[in-house]
């Protein structure tokens, strides 16, 4: 059924419960037949399927030196970037649960695929889809769609200002970065460029130099990243922006950054402000400009 046959049947639900509670015991058969309505109702409503969420879908398309019009690609050069692209993919889905360590497997790489499930035309490509193992509801996101666009969003800023940069950046775990810096790496050694499209945006990359410059910025010598911890006490805390104000104890400089997408319980920070605390925080500064703080481990306070 669609979904606006489940939300009338939700709404008659809701209106024979209410009158059901309003009908006197001794009408014994006005309530029989609320009652039987009632159970109608509710086995349609348990026999609907579940909405499910689409699955995330990514459209990755080259051209240059190993791209032959729309005709072909060549397999080594197209193996290789496909797969250093997915590689990205399930690192930063990996990511969001969970720190990654420097070296070793990937955590959940088989919970974090991709499917190829098309070629794209115009330039040559792929059409690429999520691939699941369970069904996810409509209030439900899945890590390799959260992925895709981070992923997305990190080589877009890659094209733009400093402080975009360092915006996501700071929030993507370091190997993830590399992983993204590898892909680019591949395109810039064979001379290709790509166009990512997912989630209704679009990346595009013009000329190699672009990407070589992308590169660049992604490096360890421009995008500069360290463990930090801060003495101060926190001024408040937005849990759905999941962003924070901290005050340093020794200047009183105001510190804004953001919470590591893998805490929980953000909103409790708030039950403990201006009380004095040490946190934990990821600094992450692109060439010059001003820095991020990310927030990695929930603060612990003495008694």
């Amino acid at each position: 059924m669609k979904n606006e046959d489940r939300s009338h049947l939700l709404a008659e639900q809701t209106f024979l419960r209410r009158d059901l509670s309003e009908t006197p015991e001794t009408a014994r058969l006005t309530r029989m037949s609320i009652e039987a309505r009632l159970r109608k109702v509710e086995a349609e409503l348990a026999a609907l399927p579940v909405d499910e969420r689409a699955p995330a879908r990514a459209r990755l398309t080259f051209d240059g030196v190993p791209v032959i019009r729309s005709h072909g690609i060549f397999a080594d050069f197209g193996m290789r970037a496909v797969n250093s692209f997915t590689e990205a993919v399930a690192s930063v889905a990996a990511s969001l649960t969970a720190p990654l360590a420097a070296m070793g497997p990937i955590p959940n790489r088989d919970q974090n695929q991709l499917l190829i499930t098309g070629t794209a035309v115009g330039s040559f490509g792929f059409e690429l889809e999520e691939y699941r193992t369970e069904q996810l509801t409509l209030e439900d996101s899945s890590p390799v769609a959260n992925a895709l666009e981070r992923t997305q969003a990190l080589l877009q800023s890659t094209l733009g200002d400093d402080e975009a940069l360092a915006d996501i950046a700071s929030e993507t775990d370091p190997r993830a970065l590399d992983k993204i810096r590898a892909f680019l790496r591949v395109l810039a050694d064979n001379n290709a460029i790509c166009e990512l499209q997912c989630g209704g945006r679009g990346v595009r990359f013009t000329d190699v130099g672009q990407v070589n410059r992308s590169i660049a910025r992604l490096a360890a010598d421009n995008l500069h990243e360290s463990e930090e911890q801060l003495h101060g006490e926190f001024i408040g805390v937005l849990p759905n922006s999941r962003s924070f104000e901290f005050k340093l104890a020794s200047d009183h400089e105001i510190i804004r950054g953001k919470v590591s997408p893998r805490l929980q319980n953000v909103d409790d920070i708030n039950a403990h402000l201006n009380h004095i605390v040490q946190i934990q925080v990821t600094k992450t500064q692109v060439g010059n400009g001003r820095p991020r703080y990310l927030l990695t481990q929930m603060p612990l306070w003495q008694d």
